[in-house]
């Protein structure tokens, strides 16, 4: 048995009971691989990422995600999100 039912984001869902005929029950195709990022706008910024250094301190990442975690680090998301404005140039 088949229902369809609209979502509280108005997407269809559509839900198959475990009593589903023979063809439902066949086993799926693998979905495709994701296709590689092909876009123009994105080439220029993945030139530039595979571009910078690889010398993360991984320790040191793993450090500050334990003290932020923890609350020994204060975060302060107002804060980081009018550095942010004012680094790419706000213009409100």
């Amino acid at each position: 048995m088949r229902i369809s039912t609209a979502s509280p984001d108005g997407l269809a869902v559509q839900r198959v009971a475990d009593s589903a005929p023979a063809e439902a029950a066949a086993p799926a195709a693998p979905a495709p691989a994701p296709a590689p990022l092909q876009s123009a706008v994105l080439q220029p910024a993945l030139a530039a990422l595979r571009a910078m250094p690889d010398d993360i301190d991984h320790d040191k990442v793993a450090l500050l995600r334990d003290a932020l975690a923890k609350g020994e680090l204060p975060f302060d998301p107002a804060k980081l999100a009018g550095l942010i404005q004012r680094f790419h140039g706000s213009e409100s």
